[in-house]
């Protein structure tokens, strides 16, 4: 089964930095690409990044790219995903994604507030 589980949420002052973590298991996680979306309350979920396999390759969207790392380590099962400059409008639900370019299967999500 497979199993996601992200961690590293909170409240954070604008342009401040956060890093999120997700737990990966039930799957090969070395051979598979990962990815981070989120979603605001009352909105659709936003894919927002994804790296390959290997690490070797990342991808962002327009609203994250020069500000969020996405990153992995293999031999620990986890999918990082580094938040700098954040914005009031990065307050969402993020969740990480097994699979490239997209948002589901996801984990439980956890919330990132960007307020002052």
């Amino acid at each position: 089964e497979v199993q996601l589980v992200e961690s590293g949420g909170g409240v954070v002052q604008p342009g401040g930095s956060l890093r999120l973590s997700c737990a990966a298991s039930g799957f090969t996680f070395n051979s598979a690409a990962m990815s981070w979306g989120r979603q605001v309350p009352g909105k659709g979920l936003e894919w927002i990044s994804t790296v390959s396999a290997t690490g070797d390759t990342t991808s962002y969207s327009a609203s994250v790219k020069g500000r969020f790392t996405i990153s992995r380590d293999n031999d620990k099962n986890t999918l990082y995903l580094q938040l700098n400059g954040l914005k009031t409008e990065d307050t969402a639900m993020y969740y990480c994604a097994l699979g490239p370019y997209t948002v589901l299967p996801h984990g439980q999500g956890t919330q990132v507030t960007v307020s002052s």
